[in-house]
């Protein structure tokens, strides 16, 4: 009887496994902003590595084995970053695509480099995260250095007789693209009415506005995120005011048009050239509109991210951090951002930042 129990036991557990999904066998990590005021971005990011990793997957896998992918919400706050970043650890997560705020990117990557965690980020621009970064610090972007040279001559070329000012929200991000802009516009021979920092995640900008309307501006450059950036051009409108607003790469989403509505007309911003146009996007892009998804701004990006990770783990024979990053800086990697090489630092050897408009709701490159 007790032998026949045990048979049927087995039976049924043989049964159950049958039946059950396959387990994956290599954890990879995706982390942003997947709530709060950016929490756009975030979802951004998740949709670039829920697709990437679907791909991968379906082409078999990396060395034999399929991809799980782990999620987390930095929600653009530090300290919850190392939180992500020590949770991934503790789950044996071997790569992260991400972060998205560079104040997030910066202080994860000193608890990846320690686990052995090798780190790309689609999005993060504040030069300290390669220039201080250990062997394991890559980004598929560009860099603010890059960003702000761009911005910074544009402004002095084109609004060299009017009143500029120059605003940031005080993050590695803001203040690092603003400084950085600052310095470009500076060294064309335009110097800055106003400097000044604000506090993100207020709702109330009016004083800031005031400054400005009294200093007379004409021109607002803006080193920060899209839901600041809104409200600070909208409140400046309702003051009477009638300003040209620049910002970057961080208003490359539709909900900058939802906060603005209208008033968002002729904002400026920079970005590289759209990747949703590029030939070798063309496939993925195809896809992502058949799930009625828009592979706007960091969506490509974190593809290409997680793609150029599992070509060099199959190139390095090993998922082993600092295996894949010795490959991944020696060689080119074809992406749906087209091909991509690394300097020593991790930064990609080529950037291409041109300015776009917003229009009746949408925003393409001038």
């Amino acid at each position: 009887m007790l032998k026949r129990t045990m048979i049927a036991g087995v039976a049924s557990l043989a049964a159950v496994l049958a039946f059950a999904p396959a387990q994956a066998q290599i954890k990879i990590g995706a982390a942003g902003p997947m709530t709060g005021n950016y929490a756009s971005f975030g979802k951004q990011l998740k949709d670039g590595a829920e697709m990437a990793i679907a791909d991968i997957n379906a082409a078999g896998g990396v060395l034999g084995q399929k991809l799980a992918l782990e999620i987390g919400d930095d929600a653009c706050d530090p300290k919850q970053a190392n939180s992500v970043a020590q949770g991934f650890a503790s789950k044996k997560v071997v790569f992260v695509a991400g972060h998205f705020c560079s104040s997030s990117s910066i202080p994860a990557s000193k608890v990846y480099a320690e686990e052995g965690i090798l780190q790309i980020t689609p999005a993060s621009t504040n030069p300290k995260f390669t220039d201080e970064g250990s062997w394991n610090t890559f980004r598929t972007c560009g860099r603010d250095d890059q960003q702000g040279a761009v911005a910074g001559a544009y402004l002095a070329k084109e609004y060299g007789t009017r009143k500029i000012a120059i605003l940031h929200d005080n993050t590695a991000y803001g203040k690092g693209l603003a400084d950085e802009t600052k310095k470009a516009m500076n060294k064309a021979g335009k110097q800055e009415a106003l400097y000044a920092a604000y506090v993100p995640g207020e709702k109330d900008y009016s004083s800031l506005v005031s400054r400005m309307k009294q200093a007379n501006i004409d021109v607002i450059y803006i080193g920060g995120y899209h839901t600041e950036t809104g409200l600070i051009m909208r409140q400046a409108k309702q003051q009477g005011m009638a300003p040209v607003v620049v910002g970057g790469d961080a208003l490359v989403t539709s909900e900058y048009w939802q906060i603005t509505g209208d008033q968002g007309e002729g904002t400026i911003m920079t970005f590289p050239s759209d990747p949703r146009r590029r030939a070798s996007a063309a496939k993925v892009v195809a896809q992502f509109k058949a799930k009625g998804i828009d592979p706007e701004g960091y969506v490509l990006y974190t593809y290409a991210a997680i793609q150029e990770w599992a070509a060099a783990a199959i190139k390095a024979g090993s998922t082993d951090g600092k295996k894949v990053a010795a490959v991944l800086k020696a060689g080119s990697w074809d992406t749906v951002l087209g091909k991509i090489s690394y300097d020593k630092k991790g930064d990609v050897t080529e950037s291409d930042y041109v300015f776009y408009i917003w229009h009746k709701g949408n925003y393409a490159e001038m």
